[in-house]
């Protein structure tokens, strides 16, 4: 019999203060479930949600508007131990991405005359890495790519988040009103400077005198956010029609949840310290220690775990060898990059993370997780290990990462199987593999010179690079029990 704890939706209020960006599982089962709760809290219904769907297509934003915007969040402790939220805070959905027909645009004129209303006073976005169109390596705005040089060319018909803000920002300093705060909420170092950064060089390729307005008027605090949301599959909408809930629009996740957020809002926010929001001067610290620690480790099972035919999170740490090697990664490897606040303690934080992973009740793929590495590894991996290599240690566990990722683009697991490479590079690694085939010691370099993934000064690192040489062929002559366990002997 499961303990199970219904909590219904505040009644909607028809008032709209928040635009996001990224109308996806992870917004509605973290900043929309804080918003919730703030809401039935408080009774204030001045910040209610428009969110709008840049890509993935029209079916989540008709679905939404088909239920009135109300869906459910399941939130498990455990596989006995779940909430079952109500939201009801989204108020509005759009989608501004292609449809099916090549069709760009279908809402765009409504979210932007929303993102102009004097009502809105915070936008948000997890659009994920790659929607911010910056050089993963360097932070640049890739002017080259072809969504960025359409929004260059149109930028009263934006297709990128960076081009919509930007259009609408142009739009309120016309019309006289204040801007917009801007959130970002995705797993991206300092990611309310990143998200500056391709907003200011974007609107400065066509109005310089609109950049510098942007750069000295507009907020742009950083956040942390945290919580596992796995991709809905079958089996949830199983668990939860045992539940009693029939709806599609539903999302799972765990029962833990975290935000931090720099405490920068001129023109005010919801009281979210209230609902167990931290409101900090500084997030750059909790920042790197999640991305470092929760996120690094994540992508550690996902390429070595894919690539030896492991399904999800949970499989993957009922492996004594995998925890064993996550153990030392955070331990060893990113904990000592950190500087965190004093009395914070990475050994306890590294033990809650394990405890996390092996939730019984949700089933997050590591699949999912692989997707967008080139995005990822940066601020995950490179920027700590180069730190590590700077100050004389050693970075096996990074190594092995980097190895297991390289092998992973070429799409075959280490047992034949094949499966879709999902990176804005799939095309670029496709070459490498081609141009290089079994040929290792050409093919690690090729891959270290990518300098859109790779810091160049890491990429130097000839230890570095012999060791990713290294756990390769091992990757490939002795398997994963083999190399972890001749790792564990080191």
């Amino acid at each position: 019999m499961k303990d199970v704890t219904r909590i219904p939706a505040a009644e909607p209020t028809g008032h709209i203060g928040i635009v996001h960006l990224g109308l996806g599982a992870f917004h509605r089962a973290h900043q929309a479930v804080y918003l919730e709760r703030y809401r039935q809290r408080s009774g204030d219904g001045t910040w209610g949600v428009s969110s709008a769907n840049l890509r993935g297509g029209v079916a989540l934003v008709d679905a939404l508007r088909d239920a009135d915007y109300h869906y459910h969040v399941a939130e498990y402790a455990d596989r006995d131990h779940v909430t079952l939220r109500e939201i009801g805070v989204i108020e509005e959905t759009l989608f501004s991405g292609r449809d099916a027909g090549g069709q760009w645009g279908l809402d765009l004129d409504a979210l932007l005359a929303r993102l102009v209303s004097r009502e809105t006073r915070l936008v948000t976005l997890t659009v994920t890495e790659k929607g911010y169109f910056l050089n993963p390596a360097e932070g640049k705005l890739l002017r080259d790519d072809p969504l960025i040089a359409h929004d260059i060319d149109q930028p009263q018909a934006p297709r990128t988040a960076p081009g919509i803000l930007v259009e609408a920002l142009a739009r309120r300093r016309e019309a006289g009103l204040p801007p917009f705060t801007v959130l970002s909420c995705d797993n991206m170092p300092d990611n309310g400077k990143r998200t500056r950064t391709a907003v200011v060089e974007l609107a400065a390729c066509g109005n310089t005198e609109l950049a510098a307005w942007i750069e000295r008027e507009v907020a742009f605090p950083c956040s942390m956010v945290d919580r596992i949301v796995p991709a809905m599959t079958e089996t949830d909408s199983a668990r939860l029609a045992e539940l009693g809930i029939d709806d599609p629009n539903a999302v799972v996740g765990e029962a833990f949840s975290q935000w931090v957020v720099e405490d920068d809002f001129p023109l005010g926010r919801p009281a979210w310290e209230d609902e167990g929001v931290e409101m900090v001067a500084d997030v750059a610290p909790f920042e790197t220690m999640k991305l470092r620690m929760l996120n690094g480790s994540h992508s550690l099972l996902a390429y070595l775990g894919a690539l030896d035919d492991i399904e999800t999170v949970f499989d993957a740490v009922s492996r004594d060898d995998l925890v064993a090697l996550l153990h030392r990664y955070m331990l060893e490897e990113a904990a000592p990059t950190l500087e965190m606040p004093a009395g914070t303690d990475l050994e306890g934080y590294a033990e809650q993370l394990l405890y996390r992973f092996a939730n019984d009740s949700l089933r997050h793929r590591l699949q999912q997780i692989a997707m967008d590495g080139s995005q990822k590894l940066p601020q995950r991996w490179l920027h700590g290990a180069l730190a590590r290599l700077e100050a004389g240690a050693d970075v096996p566990c990074t190594a092995l990462g980097v190895a297991a990722w390289i092998r992973y683009t070429l799409g075959v697991d280490l047992h034949g199987n094949a499966y879709p490479v999902d990176d804005p590079m799939a095309t670029t690694f496709k070459l490498l593999h081609e141009a290089h085939g079994e040929d290792v010691g050409a093919l690690v370099p090729a891959f270290l010179e990518l300098d859109a993934v790779f810091p160049s000064a890491l990429a130097r690192r000839a230890e570095f690079a012999e060791a990713v040489v290294a756990f390769y062929r091992r990757l490939a002559s002795e398997g994963l029990d083999g190399v972890l366990a001749t790792l564990s002997r080191s």
